[in-house]
């Protein structure tokens, strides 16, 4: 009876393949998998409408956070800056990541970071259940962090994790267009009514 065995690459041959490549991965324990490797159940129509709503949503938050942030010491990612979880092996991809003080990076290419103070995940149908579950579940590993928000696409829903203590996450939601989250970890707000400008 024959059976299949895996590829086993090191995280080192991931990071030099996905360089180069034109698509993004993730790693984790010797294997690679495509960002958009979730099957959706939609038409393309919707996917186009979904794809928009994620990139307006995900640039309206980098843009205030940006604001917010150009005269202190944090520096806001958007999607295509690397997050390696050192305690688990996972390479992955918010939407968006803060740094703050001294941004720690893998290797002199700095396009994986190590020390995020706050992540931020756009939901899709495609990725939520693992962006609340797996994901969340590695991110929780990286010492750094302390806030982890959750936006959804239809507005208005944001969830926010705020780090209690190693284990314990204090959750809060927001569902008001006059809702303003406070990031307590990087002092800086989002109005939701900013978050879903030219949102429909």
């Amino acid at each position: 009876m024959s059976s299949q065995t895996k590829s086993f690459i090191t995280p080192e041959e991931y990071l030099a393949i996905e360089r180069k490549a034109e698509t993004r991965s993730e790693y984790f324990d010797g294997e690679m998998f495509p960002m958009n490797s979730v099957s959706r159940r939609h038409d393309s129509q919707s996917m186009t409408a979904a794809s928009r709503r994620h990139n307006l949503i995900a640039g309206n938050i980098f843009a205030a956070l940006h604001r917010q942030l150009s005269d202190r010491p944090c520096e806001v990612y958007a999607s295509d800056m690397r997050v390696r979880v050192p305690a688990t092996g996972l390479y992955t991809y918010p939407d968006i990541a803060v740094a703050c003080e001294e941004p720690q990076a893998e290797d002199s290419h700095f396009d994986t970071l190590l020390n995020p103070v706050m992540i931020v995940e756009v939901l899709s149908d495609s990725t939520e259940a693992y962006d609340r579950g797996k994901k969340f579940e590695h991110y929780q590993r990286i010492e750094s962090l302390k806030e982890y928000v959750l936006v959804a696409q239809e507005p208005y829903r944001i969830e926010q994790f705020v780090r209690q203590s190693a284990a314990q996450w204090l959750y809060s939601e927001a569902r008001r267009p006059e809702d303003i989250i406070k990031l307590s970890s990087i002092e800086c707000e989002l109005a939701l009514k900013d978050i879903y400008a030219k949102v429909s």
